[in-house]
């Protein structure tokens, strides 16, 4: 049986850590400062007039929703622009004729992208710290799940970067899909605040489920169970990769 080409791997994801690397200062400091910026919108406006959210400050409370948020934004982002900027410029046909497996390719490439999404989110979650006391009840977990959430949003991103046909394409799902669902997922409210009927609706939404596993590890509670929101997680990987098998096995847009 053929073994994994590590080489291809490596090559593959320095390429586009490098890349990160050249934005650097700006890739850290954009979401920094969103953070100081959402800190004083709505910690502080909304904070003092809201003091705690199921007996957690609201300070705290935001946090896992601050980070979600961010590491939805960079994981999308990167792993879209990664395999689209080949498409774009035409060289994706060097990759694809190469002695490059489509495991190696999607290893190398989600790999680096989420590498840059976590990256992002501890550097939140360190900037939080300069604003609130974030209690950690299971930071094993946390990490985990920051990392389950970085794979499954760059698979998704992955796919987005495959069935764009333009840049505006590349953007459309991102800003007008996951970015509304994302606010209206909880981030900075508990959704057994809101009266029915939207109560009971807020619950289609997928996002919901991934933010309240995410403050769980922080606070030990959230809007739905931890167990929920685990399967969710593992459901939304395994569809991802069942979609990028099918991608590579058809070549769909990538071979036309």
């Amino acid at each position: 049986m053929k073994g994994i080409n590590l080489y291809a791997i490596r090559a593959i994801y320095l390429f586009e850590m490098h890349r990160f690397r050249r934005t650097l200062l700006t890739g850290l400091l954009v979401p920094a400062l969103t953070t100081v910026l959402y800190f004083i919108v709505f910690g502080s406006a909304i904070g003092s007039r809201m003091q705690e959210i199921d007996g957690i400050p609201y300070g705290a409370f935001i946090v896992p929703g601050l980070i979600m948020l961010s590491m939805f934004t960079e994981s999308m982002g990167n792993a879209s622009f990664g395999i689209f900027m080949p498409k774009y410029a035409g060289t994706i046909y060097e990759l694809l004729s190469a002695p490059v497996s489509a495991l190696e390719t999607v290893i190398a490439y989600v790999g680096a992208a989420a590498s840059k999404s976590m990256i992002v989110g501890l550097v939140i979650f360190a900037t939080a710290h300069l604003f609130v006391a974030v209690p950690l009840a299971h930071p094993v977990a946390m990490f985990a799940f920051m990392l389950l959430i970085a794979v499954s949003f760059c698979l998704f991103g992955f796919i987005l970067g495959i069935w764009a046909k333009s840049w505006e394409q590349l953007q459309v799902v991102p800003l007008l899909v996951v970015m509304p669902m994302t606010f209206l997922g909880g981030a900075f409210y508990s959704v057994h605040m809101l009266p029915e009927p939207w109560r009971t609706v807020t619950f289609f939404n997928p996002v919901v489920y991934l933010i309240s596993g995410f403050r769980w590890t922080f606070f030990g509670k959230g809007d739905v169970s931890i167990a929920v929101s685990m399967a969710f997680v593992a459901a939304m990987l395994a569809i991802c990769l069942g979609l990028i098998f099918w991608v590579f096995r058809t070549g769909y847009r990538l071979k036309n």
